[in-house]
């Protein structure tokens, strides 16, 4: 067997990861992923129950896994999130802030105020106050990787997703604006994009034929992705094989906004 300096680049091996959204779909294939690379992984939800059906099949393939359930809007609840992580796995290396609500498709004139509120604080504040939280400890381990989840929404928005693109454009310069501050601390922060995944997030949209076909004449690739074709990205930018990447958005959607 010959040397695998390159391979050796995707190692996790030791590292400690929190996914928050890691109840199915995106944050469940990006957390097993992780750990299939060695990683020790946190996985979140709003639930216990879900994170603990995902935990239990983790741990019978032989990962290191610790389910919390959080609430990301709850500052608090984040706040204990760290705490606990700290406790069971002595610090963070990478984050992942996949969770995000999208209750409504509508008009943007139709959105009410407390609406956009409550996505913003989901899906924007959590990622912020969650990254601000993880920090401290980055600093201290001389490195780590935060990666936000957004969405090619925050490239192109699509009629009724108004404020969800808003928001997912709002992590894309987040990631920029960590990844000049933080570089100083090696640590990274980056963005993926996905375009349509299969998963209960985007049944609104895959579920609807009409729509669906719609959406697949448009993409080269003609299909919507499967939640574990986004893991790739996840254990590249979590691991050392991205170290020279920051600030960047890597879409992974088909060819969609080229079409």
């Amino acid at each position: 067997m010959g040397e695998t300096r390159i391979k050796q680049l995707f190692d996790l091996d030791g590292k400690v990861a929190i996914v928050t959204g890691a109840s199915r779909g995106i944050g469940e294939s990006m957390a097993r992923g992780l750990a299939e690379f060695g990683a020790k992984v946190v996985i979140t939800s709003r639930t216990q129950e879900s994170i603990d059906e995902v935990a239990n099949s983790f741990i019978k393939d032989g990962y290191e896994v610790l389910p919390i359930a959080c609430h990301v809007g709850d500052e608090n609840q984040l706040q204990s999130l760290v705490e606990k992580t700290k406790s069971h796995f002595g610090g963070v290396d990478i984050l992942i802030n996949n969770a995000a609500t999208n209750p409504v498709y509508a008009p943007i004139e139709d959105m009410s105020s407390e609406l956009f509120d409550k996505m913003m604080s989901i899906n924007v504040k959590a990622a912020f106050t969650l990254s601000n939280l993880c920090l401290p400890f980055m600093k201290q381990r001389e490195g780590g990787s935060v990666i936000h989840i957004s969405s090619v929404e925050g490239f192109r928005p699509s009629p009724g997703l108004s404020i969800y693109s808003i928001n997912k454009a709002a992590l894309i310069m987040l990631a920029k604006a960590q990844a000049k501050e933080w570089g100083v601390h090696k640590v990274r922060s980056n963005v993926i994009c996905p375009g349509l995944v299969k998963t209960k997030f985007s049944s609104a949209l895959w579920s609807n034929k009409e729509v669906l076909d719609h959406w697949n004449e448009k993409i080269p690739l003609h299909r919507m992705a499967h939640p574990d074709e986004m893991a790739g990205l996840a254990v590249f930018l979590a691991s050392d094989a991205s170290g020279y990447c920051t600030g960047m958005e890597f879409t992974a959607d088909g060819g969609y906004l080229i079409s």
